[in-house]
C-alpha cells in the first residue's frame, strides 16, 4: 500500500507540502507577529509599551467576566509611569514609594471615587505581567474591580536593578 493518497490532486498536495515548507523558511522578512505588542520585550532602553494593546487585553478580560471595558486616561498613564519610574530608580517593588495611590491621585488633582493599582517587576512582556496578575488573587481582584472605567499602564526599565523591568497599572472609576 502506498503512503500517498490515490487521487492525483491529493498526491500532488502531499508531494508539494515539503517544498512549500522549505520555501517558507527562506523568506527574507518574516511576517510580524499578530500580537499587537503583547510579546514586545520592555527589557531594553527606549522600549515602548503598547498601551492600546494593554487596554484591549484587560478590557476583554473584564468583559469576559461581565464587567465594562476601559479607556486609556492620560492622567492615569502619567501617574503609572511616575510610579514605574520611581520603582526602577530605587530598585524596589512598592505601592508606596511616592505615597499611597489615593494620596498620589489626590495630589495630582485626580477626580475619582475609587481606584486600584497593580505593580509588578521582573516580567519582560505585557503578556507575561498580565498572566502574573491574573494568577495572583489580589492582583486579579483589581483587574476585575467593578466600576473601573479608566486606566493607565506603564513599564520602566533599569538594567542595573534586580528585576530590570517594573510595571504599574492604575485603574479608576
Amino acid at each position: 500500500m502506498s503512503r500517498f493518497p490515490r487521487r492525483p490532486a491529493m498526491r500532488l498536495a502531499f508531494a508539494a507540502a515539503p517544498l512549500c515548507l522549505l520555501l517558507a523558511g527562506c523568506a527574507d522578512t518574516p511576517a510580524p507577529p499578530p500580537d499587537g505588542g503583547l510579546f514586545r520585550s520592555m527589557a531594553a532602553p527606549g522600549a515602548r509599551l503598547d498601551a492600546e494593546a494593554a487596554r484591549d487585553m484587560i478590557s476583554l478580560y473584564r468583559r469576559n467576566h461581565g464587567l465594562g471595558g476601559l479607556v486609556l486616561d492620560p492622567g492615569l498613564m502619567a501617574q503609572a509611569q511616575k510610579q514605574s519610574d520611581a520603582m526602577a530608580a530605587r530598585d524596589k517593588l512598592s505601592h508606596e514609594l511616592r505615597g499611597t495611590l489615593t494620596a498620589r491621585l489626590d495630589h495630582a488633582g485626580y477626580e475619582k471615587n475609587s481606584a486600584v493599582e497593580n505593580v509588578s517587576a521582573g516580567y519582560d512582556t505585557l503578556a507575561d505581567v498580565f498572566s502574573g496578575w491574573r494568577q495572583s488573587p489580589p492582583h486579579n481582584a483589581n483587574l476585575l474591580a467593578p466600576g473601573m472605567k479608566r486606566m493607565g499602564i506603564a513599564a520602566a526599565y533599569n538594567p542595573k536593578t534586580r528585576y530590570k523591568t517594573f510595571w504599574t497599572l492604575d485603574m479608576a472609576n
